[in-house]
């Protein structure tokens, strides 16, 4: 899989394999980064956190783009071994990029330091966890004002987009077996 644009774009990346492990496809990234752009999104001032990182190819397309910091959280260990090597590879210092391995779950659950521009939720298909994480990242104030939220679920899931009233929905798009959701923080 190849980074799309910015800083290191047309380098390529590992991804894993095993059951569940289904890595965003170029053509769904792409949409997903217009979308944000189209949003007004800018790069340089943003500060990101991807949740269930797998190989980390929505974070390491932000850090691309001129994103400043990263956090993933992965708790799978070969997942998270296959993300470190993608950092390592792509030479990004390690002020910019952190990795927790944890469950994704459990690391809502408290307060963040600082909160986040862009979230990305990315869960693993079918097991419901957008409608675990969202309450949480909202409960815990993980997104800024302002700030976007994005999850990538399968196409299937029965998800009301729209009962966030923190939330205002931008997106919700389906591509092939996938759902992108978008939505800004409002308040």
């Amino acid at each position: 899989m190849r980074i799309i644009a910015g800083e290191y774009r047309g380098r390529y990346i590992k991804t894993g394999k095993g059951p569940g492990y289904r890595p965003a496809t170029g053509k769904v990234r792409e949409a997903l980064f217009s979308m944000l752009e189209s949003k007004g999104i800018f790069w340089p001032d943003v500060r990101v956190l991807d949740l269930f990182a797998g190989s980390g190819s929505l974070g390491l397309e932000a850090l691309s783009r001129g994103a400043e910091k990263i956090l993933f959280v992965e708790q799978e260990l070969n997942a998270a071994r296959v993300l470190l090597a993608n950092i390592k590879e792509l030479g990004i210092p390690e002020k910019r990029a952190e990795l927790r391995r944890q469950n994704a779950l459990s690391f809502l659950d408290k307060q963040p330091e600082l909160g986040f521009d862009l979230i990305f939720i990315d869960p693993p298909y079918g097991h419901n966890m957008l409608q675990k994480a969202l309450p949480k990242v909202i409960k815990h104030n993980w997104l800024l004002k302002e700030g976007f939220l994005c999850a990538e679920v399968e196409g299937s899931l029965l998800f009301r987009a729209d009962n966030h009233h923190e939330l205002e929905m931008l997106r919700d798009k389906k591509f092939g077996q996938t759902r992108i959701l978008l939505w800004k923080r409002v308040n």
